[in-house]
């Protein structure tokens, strides 16, 4: 039972990372960072960064890799709208 639900947990951490995934797209495609909040996505990332550390000392292969999925999408996210809105207003975030 533990296995399993380590398995739906991790598959879980997977899904969340593909939820960033429209988001990227639609940042890059339309190349502007409105209606994003940088501070929402910025806390996501650190969040993301401090799941990994926590997988990582636990020995939780299921955190580690979906949090590391997480941080993947979600910052790209985050930098992406870091880029467009240095762009956008031409002075660093």
């Amino acid at each position: 039972m533990k296995q399993i639900v380590a398995w739906l947990f991790g598959l879980g951490l997977l899904g969340n990372a593909a939820l960033f995934v429209p988001q990227a797209i639609a940042l890059w495609r339309k190349k502007s960072d409105e209606g994003i909040s940088l501070l929402t996505f910025g806390g996501f990332t650190v969040l993301q960064i401090i799941g990994i550390a926590h997988g990582y000392l636990q020995g939780d292969l299921s955190l580690l890799v979906g949090m590391s999925a997480s941080l993947l999408t979600c910052g790209t996210v985050t930098v992406l709208t870091v880029v467009y809105r240095m762009r956008r207003t031409g002075r660093p975030v």
